[in-house]
């Protein structure tokens, strides 16, 4: 399998899985770092240039995002691609705010440093994982496909779909979102990719014919559970390195998934995080 990575890019810039389900933050939220009376930033506003600065920024608009998450799950998912206002301008400063590390390498290791602890780890991994996946991308030669966008699926409704599939062949949920991310920004990219990939999960036909379980390569719930029938049949959950090589044989594809996975499994506000990082493309919202 292979990834249209070249436009998934376009999305992630700035922007291992579980063996049971994980519980709901939601119910329980766990402290935010850096959590501080000062309110966030607007999601617009000119980031600071000095490090120091930027980390402090990161870290009021991280503690300002969970919460608002906490308060989107409290109330259900708003349907059909929606995303709670501030929820999506938290999370659109925050990716600019990885977008902007991730152009700066000695920016970014001063931020880092000048995070908390449990936030520089989480930070380390977004802008590592986009990283990694523009190694992969720098690999393609000529110019990119054009763009076919589309809505995805509600929040919840794939979260369903990833433990569904967790339930019927063990691989884990948050490794499912990770690779539904990864691979096509959770269903919004509707691209083949350069290699003939096809649906949210990007399958080859071929591959799709042996594990797709007779379903509609399109159709993300049916994707969602093809892909965990094609990871567990390669060592997931036991080996998920192995089992993603084997989806994409790239140790830099393998560990930006992992990293995106882990966060995820860390805490599922992160998944929620992720969803409305993507509702942006080119400073243009993406209209269901």
């Amino acid at each position: 399998m292979r990834l249209g990575l070249l436009v998934l890019l376009a999305f992630v810039a700035g922007c291992g899985g579980e063996q049971r389900a994980a519980p709901d933050q939601a119910a329980t939220p766990s402290p935010t770092p850096a959590a501080s009376a000062t309110p966030a930033p607007a999601p617009d506003a000119a980031l600071p240039a000095a490090p120091g600065a930027l980390a402090s920024d990161l870290a009021r608009t991280r503690a300002a995002l969970w919460p608002a998450i906490d308060r989107w799950r409290a109330e259900g998912d708003p349907g059909r691609n929606g995303i709670p206002e501030d929820v999506a301008a938290l999370a659109q400063r925050e990716q600019r705010i990885y977008r902007r590390l991730g152009r700066d390498r000695g920016l970014s290791r001063r931020v880092l440093a000048a995070l908390p602890g449990a936030l520089r780890s989480e930070a380390r991994d977004n802008v590592i994982a986009r990283l990694e996946l523009e190694r992969i991308v720098s690999k393609h030669v000529g110019p990119p496909p054009k763009v076919a966008i589309g809505p995805a699926q509600p929040a919840d409704v794939l979260r369903s779909h990833y433990r569904r599939a967790q339930r019927r062949f063990g691989t884990g949920a948050p490794l499912l979102a990770a690779v539904n991310f990864v691979e096509s920004a959770f269903g919004r990219l509707r691209n083949r990719s350069v290699s003939g990939a096809r649906g949210p999960m990007q399958f080859m036909p071929a591959t799709w014919a042996a594990y797709g379980l007779g379903g509609d390569i399109s159709d993300p719930r049916d994707a969602i559970l093809g892909a965990a029938n094609y990871l567990h049949a390669n060592g997931a959950p036991g080996d998920e390195t192995r089992a993603l090589l084997r989806y994409n044989p790239s140790a830099d594809y393998v560990r930006a998934v992992s990293r995106y996975a882990r966060r995820i499994r860390a805490d599922w506000r992160a998944y929620y995080a992720y969803y409305a990082w993507v509702t942006h493309y080119r400073g243009e919202r993406i209209k269901p």
